[in-house]
């Protein structure tokens, strides 16, 4: 059966997933979306493959899509300089989310 994976990537990452992906045969559409806790741009990836090669794809994913720490300004924290309690929160970003859909019928024109 033919898929659909919908993979909600960082933009820091998306990139190397991309060409990644490509490199593996597979065929990627990328879209530049917003959204998430911290309302900053994400690149959403369309990929259409085969039932078989879910995993690889999803392998390729957990290699190039990496968590991180990332120092997020708040503001509560504006404006109180070098005060204990002024520091800006560290909080993990990046990874990938993505969804896995059966697709009915999918062709290249």
């Amino acid at each position: 059966m033919q898929k659909l994976i919908i993979a909600i990537v960082s933009n820091e990452d998306s990139t190397a997933a991309s060409r990644a992906l490509t490199k593996g045969g597979f065929s990627v559409t990328r879209l530049a979306t917003t959204g998430g806790f911290l309302q900053v741009g994400n690149t959403t990836l369309l990929i259409g493959t085969e039932d078989d090669r879910v995993a690889e794809l999803v392998g390729i994913l957990k290699k190039y899509c990496a968590t991180h720490k990332k120092v997020v300004p708040t503001t509560e924290s504006l404006g109180r300089g070098l005060r204990r309690d002024g520091v800006a929160p560290e909080i993990t970003v990046g990874g990938a989310t993505y969804f896995v859909l059966d697709v009915a019928d999918m062709g290249k024109l």
